[in-house]
């Protein structure tokens, strides 16, 4: 499974400039004027993970393949976006189908980069933006009431999706995301949400987008996003994405130390690939062959079968068991042989929950 993240906020905050420095790549045009981006940019990337490449030299292969992320980047939102404005009932079907949300906020002043307003307001900024995507759900939520009001008369067992459809509609009318619902564990809550793909059930970070003299001294523009942020419990990075823009072209090593030039330790990728892991509860376990090393993504709790079946779906199928090594007892004795050898290596059943760092490899009846 690949973690996709969309990324939203209002016209010329910086939104594709933070997708190219995300990406390392010049792929989203940047220009100082709204709607710059009409269709949606899409980029995957590889999960920065040096597990992958230490793994590869003890088991001496020559190919590691990370796992990835895709970014989807659409086009500024604005007022009345979920109402068509600025075509934003087409920019929000693009990212329906993202697992969580990056919200970037224009958190620095420049008069050669023009602005919504006289001058960038986190606070108003959030609410438009986090205000759309609620109008978006609520729009939905009532197309399907209606739907959903003809035909509970012909079908009683209707009824409490129909309820639940109401309450959500309600829920929303109180300013409140999907995210913060107290039901949303229940069943028919996530029915409907596989159906509809609520934008505001979507787990949200906050990118405050700085000038490269906040970076390390926080501007007022970003005490009032952090404070936002606090009030919400949502979590928020910190990232100035003009100056990772221009490092694209440099190796991971440079562009640390590049960083480090202006007092940040890790990357906004790095920000965002931890926090969106953590948001979503994903972990990432290891499998190799005689050809290449593999991370895989998969979610804490999921069983050995379930983490086999990403690999490929005949293996959760066919799964027999696993064979399982923790990833520093692995680079401790630096090879699978030896690891045997030392009896540490355990053969794991179906209950086995899989670990994060865990080196596996399945045994399956395919």
């Amino acid at each position: 499974m690949s973690l996709r993240i969309g990324i939203v906020g209002l016209p010329n905050v910086g939104k594709s400039t933070v997708f190219n420095a995300l990406t390392k790549e010049q792929n989203a045009q940047v220009a100082n004027y709204p709607f710059c981006t009409i269709q949606p940019n899409r980029a995957k990337v590889p999960v920065p993970d040096p597990r992958v490449e230490k793994l590869a030299e003890l088991v001496q292969v020559d190919r590691a393949v990370h796992a990835t992320i895709e970014f989807v980047d659409v086009a500024g939102l604005v007022k009345g976006a979920s109402q068509g404005e600025g075509l934003g009932n087409q920019f929000l079907g693009n990212i329906r189908d993202v697992d969580a949300i990056l919200h970037v906020v224009r958190c620095f002043d420049d008069p050669n980069v023009v602005h919504i307003s006289e001058r960038p307001d986190p606070g108003t900024d959030i609410e438009i933006i986090n205000t759309e995507l609620a109008l978006a759900d609520w729009q939905q939520l009532e197309r399907k009431i209606e739907k959903l009001e003809r035909q509970v008369k012909g079908d009683p067992k209707l009824q409490l999706l129909f309820k639940t459809a109401q309450a959500l509609q309600d829920y929303l009318g109180t300013g409140q995301p999907l995210w913060a619902y107290a039901g949303r564990e229940d069943h028919v809550f996530q029915a409907l949400n596989a159906e509809m793909r609520f934008l505001t059930a979507k787990p949200v970070i906050y990118a405050a987008n700085l000038s490269e003299d906040s970076l390390v001294n926080d501007n007022n523009y970003v005490r009032q996003a952090q404070a936002v942020a606090d009030e919400q419990g949502v979590e928020i990075i910190k990232l100035c994405a003009k100056l990772e823009e221009e490092m694209a072209g440099l190796t991971d090593e440079e562009r640390r130390e590049y960083l480090a030039l202006s007092g940040v330790v890790e990357s906004g990728l790095e920000q965002i690939i931890r926090k969106g892991y953590a948001l979503l509860g994903l972990i990432s376990y290891f499998s190799f062959n005689e050809e290449e090393v593999r991370a895989w993504t998969i979610r804490a709790g999921w069983t050995a079968p379930q983490a086999a079946g990403v690999i490929h779906t005949d293996f959760e199928r066919g799964f027999i068991r696993a064979e399982v090594i923790p990833y520093d007892s692995f680079v401790q004795h630096g090879s699978w042989s030896a690891v045997k050898a030392t009896g540490l290596l355990r053969g794991e059943g179906r209950d086995y929950v899989v670990q994060d760092g865990d080196v596996i490899l399945f045994r399956c009846n395919v």
